[in-house]
């Protein structure tokens, strides 16, 4: 590999012999290293391969400003999230995340406490992305002896979600609104019923799962097939569960869009199996 771009002795762009690029870091990997000379590869720590190319654009633009240890940090973050929720993330989310991080760790420095008013929503409904941001706390206090307030871990688990998402452009604000929106909805199914949901329940967790997944259907402009034997299913269903039937009408309400007979059916299907007293 060669050095393409010195950011600083411990950050480098390599090009390897495909001429492919790597954002590279190491402790002391470029110290008295200039542009065109040989890597030193046993001192590879982290290799980033960015295949978007935005993404790694922005991302070699964040390491101009940001220290090379929160980079770092935000890179082991990152592969912990991996490990933890088996799942592809973007690539932007290395650009996000350790620019959020940087500016709350500023922030931080200047006295001034960041809130989340979904804090409690993310804890609820994004459990495994909230352990991981309580997880990134604990790194960051452990690397840098900063601590961060529990609200930043809320925060680093909207990255995380917004991440698992297909599409680059999703926004954290995005994910904020349909977190509230699934409570909207829970709260619609409560008072429609007059229970108190069994929150450790696998239904409940199946119904929040959908929900989640039914926010991202119903931004897409992709349509699903709807067959007559699915139409068939819902009048069936239609029928035999009425109340739900009458409750998912109110969520559709709610939501202000006319929903296809296989979402009408599945969140009929939810809300029954949701409200079923154990």
């Amino acid at each position: 590999m060669i050095i393409k771009k010195i950011f600083n002795n411990n950050a480098i762009v390599a090009k390897d012999a495909d001429k492919h690029e790597y954002v590279v870091m190491g402790c002391g990997i470029a110290f008295k290293k200039s542009a065109g000379e040989e890597v030193d590869e046993s001192l590879i720590e982290k290799t980033f391969i960015l295949k978007q190319k935005d993404a790694s654009e922005k991302f070699k633009l964040l390491l101009e400003d940001i220290p090379s240890e929160y980079v770092s940090l935000c890179y082991d973050i990152i592969e912990y999230a991996k490990n933890i929720l088996d799942v592809q993330l973007n690539d932007y989310l290395y650009v996000t995340l350790t620019d959020h991080i940087n500016s709350a760790i500023k922030l931080k420095k200047e006295g001034i406490n960041i809130t989340n008013a979904l804090i409690w929503e993310i804890k609820k409904f994004y459990a495994k992305e909230f352990k991981i941001g309580l997880k990134a706390l604990e790194l960051i206090k452990e690397e840098l002896n900063i601590q961060l307030s529990e609200a930043e871990a809320g925060n680093i688990a909207l990255h995380l979600i917004n991440a698992q998402g297909n599409n680059s452009n999703s926004k954290i604000d995005d994910i904020a609104k349909q977190t509230k929106m699934v409570q909207d909805i829970l709260n619609i199914v409560t008072y429609a019923y007059n229970i108190t949901l069994d929150e450790k329940s696998i239904s409940y967790e199946r119904f929040v799962t959908h929900l989640r997944f039914f926010f991202q259907r119903l931004n897409s402009s992709i349509k699903s097939d709807t067959t007559s034997e699915d139409d068939f299913l819902f009048e069936q269903v239609k029928s035999k569960y009425k109340r739900a039937y009458d409750c998912m009408l109110r969520v559709e309400k709610y939501l202000e869009k006319e929903l296809s007979n296989e979402e009408k059916l599945y969140l009929t299907i939810h809300i029954q199996k949701v409200t079923q007293k154990s």
